[in-house]
């Protein structure tokens, strides 16, 4: 009686599984949080766009076509997001913790593109590192290694 029971709340209570993000899913979540980057100081200047072009090709192994297709899907899910959970989501489901500290590294990257950084532009790591479990110690790393003048 007991296994019928048990059988019975496992059929119909159980949750659905938890989907797998695509690699696509994961391409557009990581560049819509490179896009933000880019808009944070209020200025979207075309080296911050050609720093970001590189490290998605350099990163996903892509063509300058498909690089910048998938720039401008990220750019209009980017306007969409109210917050950044559907992507800091998605990129928690697939990265370990040094892809993670790496992607908090390409983000100092975009920062530091046009020769400065903006304290919203900080913000924004921080905030990102944050929702991505990325320690103090490894932000910080990342934010030395990324700068282009140590």
């Amino acid at each position: 009686m007991l296994e019928q029971i048990k059988f019975f709340f496992e059929k119909h209570l159980s949750l659905p599984s938890p989907e797998v993000a695509t690699e696509m899913q994961l391409q557009e979540a990581l560049t819509a949080l490179m896009t933000e980057m880019m808009t944070m100081d209020d200025v979207c200047q075309d080296v911050e766009r050609t720093k970001i072009l590189s490290l998605v090709k350099q990163c996903f192994s892509l063509s300058t076509e498909q690089a910048e297709t998938l720039l401008a899907n990220a750019e209009q899910m980017r306007r969409q997001a109210v917050d950044y959970y559907q992507f800091t989501s998605t990129i928690n489901q697939c990265l370990s913790p040094e892809e993670k500290t790496t992607f908090v590294k390409s983000l100092w990257q975009i920062a530091y593109a046009d020769g400065n950084i903006d304290p919203q532009e900080e913000y924004m790591v921080r905030k990102i590192a944050d929702l991505l479990g990325v320690s103090h110690t490894d932000f910080i790393l990342a934010k030395l290694r990324a700068n282009p003048n140590p």
